[in-house]
């Protein structure tokens, strides 16, 4: 069962774990690295502010150079793609629990998960020994193509296929 919890999260909490997942070492100017200057520039889409650095005038928001830019989601709903991505749950699933398109949640999920990728630099051996079939195969169902099927519709009950022989 699907479970939509998009409701019962804080957008302003959600906002500064977001800034600090993209942020570590705290928010600096993406044109001249700046970390003291920054004004709040504009408050239209609270809680996600826009910033002027005072040094070079370029304004800019957490979300800006990072591969969320752009994105029309919520804090909330990008917190949960996110986790969701982490714990490998299917992106059909979690489109019907943020209430969103599936092909965009898709593209999400890819640009986050090359982010990851390039951050590591390197495609991480699994540390233990043994693993469990979920572990080894959490995302495998994303990219399949489907089965293909026999042109026709099938034979009915007891009568054999064209082309079939009995052996004996």
């Amino acid at each position: 069962m699907d479970f939509p919890i998009l409701a019962l999260l804080d957008e302003g909490a959600c906002y500064h774990k977001l800034a600090a997942l993209l942020h570590p070492e705290g928010l600096t100017c993406p044109r001249c690295g700046a970390r003291d200057g920054l004004g709040v520039h504009r408050r239209h889409r609270a809680p996600v502010l826009d910033y002027q650095c005072a040094g070079c005038g370029c304004v800019f928001n957490a979300f800006t150079g990072t591969s969320l830019q752009g994105t029309q989601r919520s804090c909330a709903e990008l917190l949960l793609a996110l986790r969701g991505i982490c714990q490998g749950v299917p992106t059909a699933r979690l489109a019907r629990e943020l209430g969103c398109d599936r092909k965009h949640l898709l593209e999400l999920r890819h640009r986050m998960q090359a982010l990851a990728q390039r951050a590591a630099g390197r495609q991480l051996p699994l540390t233990d020994p043994e693993v469990e079939a979920d572990e080894m195969f959490q995302n495998a169902g994303e990219k399949r193509r489907p089965a293909p099927r026999p042109p026709g519709p099938a034979a009915a009950p007891g009568q054999q296929e064209a082309g079939a022989r009995q052996l004996g």
